[in-house]
């Protein structure tokens, strides 16, 4: 019989590439990651680990049996959580992965759960939203929250159930003595000769800044400065240095030193939504989050052809 926690570290092996990443993830000694591999490897009776320098290269046995282990993890955490199920009790641990915005729409959520339901322990870790899905999917956490824009949308992997949680606008900020800081709407193309600020191209709001301006003007920007940090991000454009996009939730407008504008054209808007293993689904402890969740939600924003509000919420997030 194998053992499904080694199957799970075959599994993570797979994803991460090496036994130090695998370790560092889940709070191991390389070595008894090693151990544990080396049993599953005589447990099956076929070579599953070939060195490739320094490296372990799984097998095509290996990779077999790992497509195998995400079919078995997944009937068990179903099981897990239909037995959950039958008791009805809101309790155990929900582990959540958000990036630092969606903290703020997290917050007050996670204060009603604690008061409804103190056998509910829940665990947050801030990450790129990049990274929530692949956390997700290797059983890292239970909930990630994530988000999109509609020029970029992030893909939808099947095994996980997606819910919206909010939408917004994203919009134009730019030094608030800046020529166009008197538009409404502002448009892109009078900002091709300008300096960016933004994510790196392989992130999120690096890849919104690069759509959108090829969308909406017709260039690519001259991002100088990578960052996707609020803060370092206002910091730029007060001082001059930068323009650059952000949602609604970052509540740019905090800062006197820069202009917000809305953007001409069809508007740019961002959603943030959940997304769970389709096998947790009853587990009562995630449906009580899912549900505190879905009752905070905030509404759509008004049709493309409204002028949109300056803000939806007062927050003061440091990050995207």
């Amino acid at each position: 019989m194998m053992d499904l926690q080694r199957l799970r570290l075959l599994g993570e092996l797979r994803s991460r590439g090496t036994i130090a990443a695998v370790a560092d993830a889940l709070s191991y000694s390389p070595s008894t990651v090693s151990h544990q591999l080396s049993e599953l490897q005589r447990e099956v009776g076929v070579t599953l680990f070939e060195r490739d320098g320094r490296r372990l290269r799984l097998t095509e046995a290996a990779h077999v049996l790992a497509r195998h282990a995400d079919v078995l993890l997944a009937r068990v955490e179903l099981a897990e959580a239909e037995v959950a199920a039958t008791a009805g009790a809101v309790t155990g641990v929900v582990r959540i992965v958000a990036f630092q915005t969606a903290a703020f729409l997290l917050a007050p959520v996670l204060a009603d759960l604690a008061e409804r339901h103190p056998g509910l322990r829940i665990e947050t870790v801030m990450s790129e939203p990049d990274e929530a899905l692949e956390t997700l999917e290797r059983r890292g956490c239970d909930l990630a929250i994530c988000d999109e824009y509609e020029a970029v949308p992030r893909p939808r992997p099947a095994g996980f159930a997606f819910e919206e949680l909010h939408v917004e606008r994203v919009k134009l900020v730019v030094p608030r003595d800046h020529p166009v800081a008197g538009a409404t709407p502002a448009r892109i193309r009078d900002l091709e000769s300008e300096v960016w600020a933004g994510g790196a191209p392989t992130e999120s709001h690096g890849r919104l800044i690069n759509e959108v301006c090829r969308r909406h003007g017709g260039f690519t920007p001259d991002r100088r400065h990578q960052t996707c940090d609020v803060l370092a991000l206002l910091a730029l454009v007060s001082a001059r240095q930068a323009v650059t996009l952000l949602p609604e939730l970052a509540r740019p407008e905090r800062d006197p030193g820069v202009a917000v504008l809305p953007i001409a054209g069809r508007p740019v808007v961002r959603r943030i939504f959940t997304a769970v293993r389709e096998a947790s689904l009853p587990r009562p402890a995630l449906v009580a989050v899912r549900t505190a969740l879905r009752a905070a939600r905030s509404p759509a924003p008004e049709p493309p052809h409204a002028t949109p509000p300056n803000g939806l919420h007062a927050l003061n997030p440091s990050n995207l």
